[in-house]
């Protein structure tokens, strides 16, 4: 069962999204990505706390994706990927990403942290990060 309201457009737009930032790091790389955009909509807490949507978590500013940024991200979805946003959308986690709020792709090691938050691991080119359970109770779910 979804853990965030959706349309078909919302999947199409999840599915746009992780190839873009992740078609690199593989299908469970792209899952972490979803996981990571699901946490921002029911997250209620630091950056998130007017992200109430797919839409708008794939579109906010500032402190959203830069892919949204590049001519890749504006291709059509693919069914891969669909089915990627739907797990995502259904509330499959994967750790590092399973409470993480931000990922992003350093050029070497990870660093411990990345503007306040902890590194919880990385997952081939990505390192993830999340609150801690006292700042962001909701994604702790």
């Amino acid at each position: 069962m979804a853990v965030v309201a959706h349309t078909a457009s919302d999947v199409d737009l999840l599915a746009r999204l992780i190839r873009a930032e992740a078609e690199g790091d593989g299908d469970l790389g792209m899952l972490m990505v979803g996981n990571t955009g699901i946490n921002r909509v029911i997250a209620d807490c630091l950056d998130f706390t007017h992200i109430r949507n797919i839409r708008d978590m794939v579109f906010q500013s500032p402190g959203g994706f830069e892919a949204t940024q590049k001519g890749y991200f504006y291709q059509r979805a693919r069914e891969n990927e669909r089915r990627l946003a739907r797990r995502a959308i259904n509330g499959e986690r994967h750790h590092p990403a399973t409470n993480s709020l931000w990922f992003f792709r350093p050029a070497g090691d990870c660093p411990a942290q990345w503007y306040g938050q902890w590194n919880v691991g990385r997952f081939k080119s990505h390192c993830f990060y999340a609150p801690t359970q006292a700042d962001c109770p909701s994604v702790y779910r």
